[in-house]
């Protein structure tokens, strides 16, 4: 007879194993095969555990966090995976263009939809030469460094951005004057969630039915957890079908 007490501890610590490491450590757990581990061992056990019999609860021992920046129109679509957990950028508190000292120190920042269209110079904080509107809805060249960006979209967000301004002068709180802001906020969100919920996320925002902007994030991170987590993400195709990736083992 062996009597023991219960206990609980804490697992992570600063000098813990890989995080590969310790989902094979505590996938061991359930058939007592501990002693069994050795450094390299995770490879072998994640793809005949995980990707070849299917147990991908013991991935949910691993979390990772990603800190990203996109506009609110994709915040909209990320929150909608709701095992994840979300600290974003609020503008109820935020006040966007905060002055000190005649300088301002807090301005907004604001996405351009379109994914195959960059102005380098507008992403530098340098002011090129603009596109100057004709009459019949055409884009003139104003100058002999032409920002790609259509003008009619750069005066939208300069109208709502002077007005935002307006309206915190004359007194309205940020949680009023946000009201005027649009999609194209930029937008900064710290997302946390477990491997499992991370590889639901790339098997449904990677593929080509995607929204671009969401992709244009999301296609370059996937190629980061390849890396940082080897074989658990490895048979992910960005840019496949979302019905060919659902049929990818779960």
């Amino acid at each position: 007879m062996k009597i023991v007490r219960p206990y609980a501890r804490l697992i992570d610590s600063p000098v813990d194993a890989s995080p590969l490491a310790k989902i094979e450590r505590c996938g061991r757990v359930s058939h007592r095969t501990e002693e069994s581990q050795t450094q390299e061992s995770w490879r072998g056990f994640l793809q005949r555990v995980v990707l070849q019999h299917g147990d991908w609860s013991i991935v949910e021992h691993v979390s990772a966090s990603v800190d990203m920046v996109v506009d609110r129109g994709v915040t909209h679509e990320l929150v909608r995976h709701r095992l994840f957990s979300y600290t974003q950028e609020s503008t109820r508190f935020v006040r966007y263009f905060k002055e000190k000292d005649g300088d301002i120190i807090q301005p907004a920042s604001f996405i351009y939809p379109q994914v195959d269209v960059e102005c380098s110079l507008c992403l530098a904080g340098e002011t090129p030469d603009l596109y100057a509107d004709t009459d019949d809805g055409r884009a003139e060249h104003a100058g002999p460094k032409p920002c790609p960006y259509d003008p009619r979209w750069l005066s939208a967000i300069s109208s709502a951005e002077d007005t935002y301004k307006r309206l915190l002068k004359n007194g309205w709180r940020p949680q009023e004057a946000r009201s005027v802001l649009p999609n194209a906020l930029a937008s900064r969100i710290v997302t946390t969630g477990n491997l499992r919920v991370w590889r639901h996320l790339f098997i449904m925002r990677t593929t080509k039915e995607t929204h671009p902007q969401f992709k244009q994030v999301t296609i370059p991170l996937l190629a980061e957890f390849q890396k940082a987590f080897p074989v658990l993400f490895d048979d992910i195709v960005p840019g496949a079908r979302q019905i060919d990736n659902l049929r990818l083992p779960q």
